[in-house]
């Protein structure tokens, strides 16, 4: 079935786009207004949570489901090093994602809107986001490097 896996495939790497592409903008939105007064950082940082919740997260997810049955259209064994990788990865990027990155999304949100962005609480806040969106980029980077090249171990 061809055709079949090519359509999955091509949903695949939209949402692959969707996702990355969202998440790779975060950075450059939070450099651009890190010198702006402070409702325009909250207007930022809610967007972003917005986009990350609504577009990005659910593609991830989305991603999951559309590996998985490329997989099983096309017989490819989860064993495989690329996919048991990708997949383990994936695993972790999501579960930090959804249980680390975003609640910490959420507090740096609060401490610039109750304190703006001088305090020590805002900084600390926003040091932790920056740090977990920079090793979620890496593992993300890792995974589209192994979807891509599709490595073996031997």
């Amino acid at each position: 079935m061809p055709s079949l896996f090519l359509g999955i495939k091509f949903v695949h790497v939209l949402l692959a786009i969707i996702a990355v592409g969202f998440n790779a903008t975060y950075g450059v939105w939070l450099a651009t207004v890190a010198t702006q007064p402070t409702p325009t950082q909250s207007f930022v940082l809610r967007g972003i949570k917005r986009l990350d919740d609504w577009f990005a997260n659910p593609a991830y997810v989305l991603l999951a489901v559309t590996g998985l049955t490329m997989a099983f259209v096309g017989e490819l064994p989860l064993s495989r090093f690329w996919l048991a990788g990708g997949l383990v990865l994936w695993a972790i990027a999501v579960l930090l994602g959804f249980f680390v990155y975003t609640p910490a999304l959420r507090s740096q949100i609060r401490a610039l809107e109750a304190g703006g962005p001088q305090t020590d609480e805002y900084r600390r806040h926003a040091a932790n986001s920056r740090f977990l969106g920079i090793v979620l980029a890496v593992i993300v980077v890792v995974i589209v490097f192994l979807m891509v090249t599709k490595p073996t171990l031997g």
